[in-house]
C-alpha cells in the first residue's frame, strides 16, 4: 500500500541562537526518508502560515524567550486549516504547562525519542556560524543535579554510549559534541575511540585544514582524571571547555587546567556562571585566575561569563542577592564591548574589568556611558583578538 506523502512545515522563532535547531534537523531527515515535504523557516512567514500543512512543528528554546516563541505559536495558529501543530523544546519542557495555558497546546517535555537517534539534516543549518560542523551526543543526560541546571528535566536518564557515526555529515570540518556531561560515561574510552575512528584524532585534517572536536557543554572537572585527560588528548580538541561556576572549586579547577597543560592541551575556554550563589568579587576572582593561568602556563583560556536566569524566568531581569541590577547592567556593557568573551591576556582584561577587584567594582557601578565611554570619553576598544 502506498504511503501518502506529507507536507512538514519547521519553525524556529526569531530569537537570536548560535546553532541550529538540532532537533528539528532531525525531524527534517526523519519525514525526508520517508518522502515528506519539508519546508524550514525562521520566524514568522506569511505565505507559509496560509498554506496547508499536515504538521508543523516549532521549537523552542530559553525560558525568557517566551514572548517571542508565544508569539509565533499564536500566529501559526491563525490560519485554521493547520491544526495539527507539535510545540517541543527546552522552553516547552520547562513550561509545559503554561505553554498549554497560553497557546492550548499540550506540548512535548524532553527529548523526541522516534528521531532523537536520527541523523541530521545539514542542510537546514547552513544560515548558522557553526556550518562547518557536524553535531551530536556520544552521551545523554547527567550524574549531577545542579540546582541551577535544567538538564535532569530534560534528560532525566543517563545514557552511557549513542554510536557517533550516523550523526555525522561526511562534507563537514568540525564536530561539536553536546553532551551534558561526557565524563560520567563508563564507556569514555569507546567514545573517544569512536571520535578517533571518524577522522578527528589530534592533528587531523580536512581539506588541508586542521578539524576541530569541541565538547561544547563542558568537562566536569571532578570527574576529569589524568587517565580521562590523555585520552582527551589524542583527539581534536579545541577549545578544551571546563567549567569554573563557583570559587570552592578553585584549587580543583587550577589543578585541572595544570593538567592539560602537561598532556600539551593549550587551547581552553571555560564557563564563568554569575548571578547565582556569588558575588563581584569572587566573579573577578575566577577570571582573574584564568589571566594568571594564562601567564604562568603559556595557555588561551577564553571565559564565556553566563548569567543564571531562574529555569522558569519569563524574562532576564532576576538579580540574586550578591548583586545589584546596577553591577549587573555594569557586567553586561563590558560582555558587549567584547562580544561576551574575556580574552586571555592581562592588558585585554585590565582594559574590559579593571586592574583590581575594586576597580571592576568601581567600573559597574557606573552609568552606562561612563563604562561604555571611558578614557576622556573615548570609546574603548579590544586590541586583542576575540576568539569565534
Amino acid at each position: 500500500m502506498r504511503v501518502k506523502k506529507k507536507s512538514v512545515l519547521l519553525i524556529e522563532p526569531a530569537y537570536k541562537a548560535k546553532y541550529p535547531p538540532l532537533a528539528l534537523m532531525k525531524i527534517s531527515a526523519y519525514h525526508k526518508a520517508r518522502g515528506d515535504e519539508v519546508v524550514f523557516f525562521k520566524g514568522k512567514n506569511l505565505e507559509l502560515r496560509n498554506q496547508k500543512w499536515d504538521t508543523i512543528y516549532i521549537t523552542t528554546l530559553f525560558t525568557y524567550q517566551w514572548k517571542t516563541t508565544i508569539d509565533t505559536i499564536e500566529y501559526y495558529q491563525r490560519n485554521i486549516q493547520n491544526q495539527d501543530i507539535r510545540v517541543g523544546g527546552i522552553l516547552a519542557s520547562l513550561l509545559s504547562n503554561e505553554l498549554e495555558e497560553a497557546t492550548g497546546i499540550k506540548p512535548h517535555v524532553g527529548p523526541l525519542s522516534a528521531v532523537d537517534k536520527s541523523p541530521p539534516d545539514y542542510s537546514i543549518g547552513n544560515d548558522y556560524y557553526t556550518n562547518d560542523a557536524s553535531f551530536g551526543f556520544t552521551t545523554r543526560g547527567c550524574v549531577n543535579n545542579c540546582r541551577y541546571c535544567a538538564v535532569p528535566l530534560l534528560e532525566p536518564s543517563y545514557e552511557h554510549y549513542i554510536p557517533l557515526k550516523p550523526q555525522l555529515s561526511p562534507e563537514k570540518k568540525d564536530l561539536i559534541l553536546l553532551d551534558n556531561n561526557v565524563l560520567a560515561s563508563l564507556e569514555f574510552r569507546t567514545i573517544i575511540n569512536a571520535i578517533k575512528r571518524a577522522g578527528f584524532k589530534k592533528g587531523a585534517k580536512f581539506n588541508g585544514k586542521l578539524r576541530f572536536v569541541d565538547f561544547n557543554q563542558g568537562l566536569d572537572a571532578r570527574l576529569l582524571t589524568e587517565e580521562k585527560m590523555a585520552l582527551l588528548s589524542e583527539i581534536a580538541i579545541k577549545p578544551l571547555r571546563i567549567a569554573f561556576d563557583d570559587i570552592k572549586y578553585k584549587k580543583l579547577y587550577v589543578e585541572k587546567v595544570r593538567l592539560a597543560a602537561k598532556y600539551g592541551i593549550k587551547n581552553l575556554s571555560n564557563f564563568v556562571l554569575y548571578n547565582f550563589n556569588d558575588t563581584p568579587e569572587d566573579f573577578y576572582e575566577r577570571l582573574l585566575i584564568n589571566i594568571e593561568l594564562n601567564e604562568k602556563l603559556n595557555l588561551g583560556i577564553y571565559s564565556f561569563p553566563m548569567r543564571f536566569i531562574p529555569l522558569d524566568a519569563k524574562e532576564r531581569g532576576y538579580i540574586s542577592a550578591g548583586w545589584t541590577k546596577q553591577q549587573l547592567r555594569g557586567v553586561q556593557c563590558i560582555l558587549h564591548a567584547t562580544h561576551g568573551v574575556v580574552g586571555p591576556r592581562r592588558p585585554f582584561f585590565e582594559k574590559a574589568f579593571g586592574s583590581s577587584v575594586e576597580e571592576f567594582k568601581f567600573i559597574i557601578e557606573r552609568p552606562e556611558e561612563e563604562i561604555f565611554y571611558r578614557e576622556k570619553m573615548e570609546p574603548f576598544s579590544i586590541q586583542e583578538p576575540l576568539f569565534v
